[in-house]
């Protein structure tokens, strides 16, 4: 990596510990009353497993081997092992949020391991996994963190088991180039362009009352301190060229008009599918995309 691409990974590690912090105390809810529902599966991971599903055996996670990149404090990955997945892994670079997640994990009497490191760099960190796992997801807010893309199709491809499933369930490229308002082109779209900038809120501050708006006065989160943010675009090309060129399959490409967090602040919230969308009257964009690609079985 150059100089200012470390420094800038620097930055963003820094400000995801903060964030860590401020989701398990105040924007996911109660952690504990979580992990303590057996029933619990998040949205993000629903949405997900209604991507995924159509390529697993019997249409389930039951029983394969997963890996979730990019977890964050592991509620989504606590979902999954709830849905049946064994020798459940999650990676993350930030110490703080993997703290958080082996606390639910333990909690919830989850056995799911944990482990320290970059998305792009995956197998180098579990290099006596590779080529096992079944199934490789992450979803909800990820790949924009990533400088480049094409150390990160080769680590899931390395990772993964012959005839293994990656899935992809993201923000749309589409996004990164909208301003604020979701009405015009203020980015580069294509991949290359780098966006930093300052803030000390994130994409969650407060839970969400079951309308989906905040009030004046409702609290306000607490503020991280490490302010500094940088997200780089990826467009299809190189998002699909990455997995191609470590000699993946791609079996389905999807865009769709939901997303998981208010991502522009028009979008309306549907309570019934902890949803965000464009509201009626504004034009129909895609907010997320999702990709799956499968690992060809060894000739």
């Amino acid at each position: 990596m150059s100089g200012h691409t470390t420094d800038a990974v620097r930055d963003n590690l820094q400000n995801w510990n903060d964030r860590a912090e401020t989701h398990a105390q105040s924007t996911y809810g109660d952690l504990n009353a979580l992990a303590d529902d057996p029933l619990y599966v998040s949205s993000v991971v629903r949405r997900d497993l209604g991507v995924l599903a159509p390529h697993l055996p019997m249409n389930s996670v039951a029983g394969q081997r997963l890996l979730h990149l990019q977890c964050h404090i592991g509620t989504d990955t606590l979902s999954w092992w709830r849905l049946g997945a064994s020798e459940v892994h999650g990676l993350d670079f930030s110490p703080h949020a993997l703290n958080h997640a082996r606390a639910l994990s333990a909690r919830a009497g989850a056995d799911i391991t944990y482990v320290r490191g970059d998305a792009r760099h995956a197998d180098e960190v579990l290099s006596e996994h590779l080529g096992s796992f079944d199934v490789i997801v992450t979803s909800a807010g990820t790949i924009t963190w990533l400088p480049d893309l094409e150390d990160w199709g080769r680590s899931i491809a390395r990772l993964l088991a012959p005839g293994g499933i990656f899935m992809i369930r993201d923000n749309h490229p589409l996004l990164f180039a909208l301003d604020n308002n979701g009405l015009e082109v203020v980015t580069g779209y294509l991949s290359g362009t780098e966006s930093c900038y300052e803030t000390a809120q994130t994409y969650m501050t407060v839970p969400l009352p079951a309308n989906g708006n905040l009030k004046d006065d409702t609290p306000a989160a607490p503020v991280i301190t490490h302010t500094r943010n940088h997200n780089w675009a990826h467009d299809f090309q190189e998002i699909t060229g990455a997995l191609l060129g470590a000699g993946l399959t791609i079996e389905a490409l999807g865009e769709h008009e939901q997303t998981d967090w208010k991502a522009l602040p028009q979008l309306k919230y549907h309570a019934d599918e902890d949803a965000w969308s464009m509201p009626d009257g504004l034009p129909r964009i895609p907010l997320t995309f999702s990709l799956v690609a499968r690992r060809p079985q060894a000739e």
